[in-house]
């Protein structure tokens, strides 16, 4: 395996001048340098990672930790469409990722903070990790880079960036509205995460500005999937004063409350109407075609890693607070009353 030393006899300088064109260090004369590379190239030498990063003390390595608690795994759309977008940015950037175990996992206990230090990655990146997390007090605490997805974590090098999830949902109801709803329901994770928190908040809202009533049997728990759509869409169906609308707070629940809607005979757009949140290709798919509030992964992921390479290199960065717009996807799961 050629070494810098190979070059360095090659060349006729010392090794030392050999690392400097290569870490690109100014003070090397352009003769030399063009020499150093032309015999680098000849050589075919590829400089060690481990090597580069003693000397440049960056790892060029970013850490990701992602949580679905479904275990689809990185067949969860939403989390494939952000990450695959991060990737791009940051690989352009001349980063590897590294994917650590589940955080959930037995050997995990140490925390997001140690676990980043122990394989030196140069800054983290969370997708879908909750709250509750015992981990992340030290995280905030620490000085490692870190940005969060639908994560409203606050540290001295933390930046949180999420879809606008409260006006997305307030999209979604003034849809209803708009063509002749009066009686909406809600299904969604009201409290476990913030995304689910803020669609709910933005469900209320939209309830207080068209003055509609807000009745508490028409708000069912579910945790994004499609079963617990089902299951609160088969609790709604049950009661004795039934919604013409409802907004989910997933298209997986959506699609969940689709199949409940069919078992007793209705359709949805006539019966019952529904509304979605996140426009995964499978809304475009069901019959009928689901109209949902689009979450703008690809833009997600961009804007996340393009936050996360700030933190990394630039040392008085503030964190920031970065929110990505949604947008409205009309198609043929909602009945207009209007006429």
């Amino acid at each position: 395996m050629t070494t810098i030393y190979d070059i360095a006899k090659r060349a006729g300088v010392s090794a030392t001048t050999v690392s400097k064109v290569l870490n690109g260090y100014p003070d090397v004369s352009l003769k030399t340098r063009e020499k150093v590379q032309r015999i680098t190239a000849e050589l075919g030498y590829q400089p060690s990672a481990v090597a580069r990063s003693l000397v440049t003390r960056r790892s060029m390595t970013v850490g990701v930790f992602f949580q679905d608690h479904v275990n689809s795994g990185f067949r969860h759309p939403f989390l494939h469409d952000v990450i695959a977008s991060f990737k791009d940015v940051v690989g352009a950037a001349g980063y590897d990722l590294l994917f650590f175990s589940d955080v959930r996992d037995q050997h995990a206990a140490q925390g997001f903070a140690a676990r980043a230090k122990h394989r030196d990655v140069d800054g983290l990146f969370l997708l879908g990790v909750p709250r509750t997390d015992p981990g992340l007090a030290a995280l905030s605490r620490s000085q490692i880079p870190v940005v969060s997805v639908d994560l409203d974590l606050f540290g001295s090098r933390a930046s949180y960036l999420s879809s606008d999830n409260v006006g997305g949902a307030r999209k979604a109801v003034q849809h209803l509205v708009e063509r002749g709803h009066r009686r909406i329901a809600f299904i969604g994770d009201r409290f476990g995460t913030k995304p689910g928190h803020d669609r709910m908040l933005g469900y209320q809202q939209s309830l207080q500005e068209w003055s509609l009533q807000y009745r508490s049997e028409w708000v069912l728990e579910g945790d994004f999937t499609e079963p617990s759509g089902y299951l609160a869409m088969k609790q709604l169906l049950g009661l004795d004063e039934l919604p013409t609308a409802v907004f989910c707070a997933s298209d997986m629940m959506a699609i969940g409350a689709m199949k409940a809607i069919s078992e007793v005979g209705w359709c949805v757009g006539e019966e019952i109407s529904l509304v979605g949140f996140d426009d995964i290709d499978l809304s475009r798919y069901v019959t009928p075609r689901l109209t949902t509030i689009r979450q703008n992964t690809e833009q997600m992921g961009e804007m996340a890693a393009k936050e996360l390479l700030e933190l990394m290199n630039t040392a008085n960065k503030p964190p920031g607070v970065i929110t990505v717009e949604t947008d409205l996807i009309v198609r043929d799961s909602v009945r207009d009353l209007n006429g």
